[in-house]
């Protein structure tokens, strides 16, 4: 792309903002390289307590320059140009955010999909996803403040500050103390496909480790039990739905 220089000090103008996009992506990739490999080197559960000092501390620092080159302050972690947003804007912004999100997880499948087939990128979407939910709750444990093993009502609330949360419609339905039932009542991608007369994408391997490894991250005495996911027959009302129970 930048054929007609020797090195990084001496691009254009274009091309020193093309530049800087692709160091973002670059900090992003080294520090999830950082934690996987901590991960295999000493266990999930290290590797998560390690990831939210450094990334804190990561965060403070980096934002602290940034701050101080581009002339914006910080309130309690917060850019102040973010909060200055209106709050339709800023609401946007955060349903840009998960969107975007999904567009990465929906690339990188198809991008799979494309040169090795439909199985292949399953597969690697299932195992991506046991790693993920672990780390989506952590992330939610810490925003909230949850203790370890929360209970089911730790586990409503972490529900609720999921990625897909504020992308998809979801409820809970059927309460008792001992147990509840999940439901995904509308989803963007089967709604896509929907739309297009496609059949159901058949989801029910992701989410039998997408909804099991999230909910024993939050307590590791909670039983997840799938009602139904595609490829299985489902009602209008919802795509798949999920119990969740306390042992004893």
């Amino acid at each position: 792309m930048f054929a007609d220089t020797d090195n990084a000090n001496d691009l254009t103008h274009e091309e020193n903002g093309k530049f800087i996009v692709d160091l973002f992506h670059r900090i992003i990739m080294h520090h999830a390289l950082w934690f996987t490999e901590v991960r295999h080197q000493m266990g999930e559960e290290k590797a998560l307590e390690m990831l939210s000092s450094a990334a804190r501390l990561s965060s403070q620092i980096q934002m602290k320059h940034l701050s101080a080159l581009l002339g914006f302050t910080m309130v309690d972690g917060v850019p102040s140009s973010l909060l200055d947003l209106e709050p339709d804007k800023l609401s946007a912004l955060k349903e840009r955010m998960a969107k975007n999100w999904l567009v990465n997880d929906g690339v990188w499948f198809q991008t799979i999909e494309a040169t090795e087939g439909m199985n292949e990128a399953k597969r690697c979407n299932d195992s991506c996803w046991a790693h993920f939910s672990p780390l989506e709750a952590h992330s939610i444990r810490q925003l909230l403040g949850l203790p370890e093993n929360s209970g089911l009502q730790g586990l409503k609330k972490a529900l609720g500050f999921r990625v897909y949360a504020c992308i998809n419609e979801q409820s809970i339905v059927d309460e008792t103390d001992e147990s509840f039932v999940f439901q995904m009542n509308k989803c963007r991608v089967q709604d896509a496909r929907k739309r297009k007369g496609l059949p159901d994408y058949p989801c029910k391997s992701a989410g039998l480790v997408e909804y099991s490894y999230f909910a024993r991250a939050i307590d590791q005495r909670i039983v997840t039990k799938c009602i139904g996911c595609p490829p299985d027959s489902h009602p209008d009302n919802w795509y798949c739905a999920w119990e969740f129970s306390l042992k004893k």
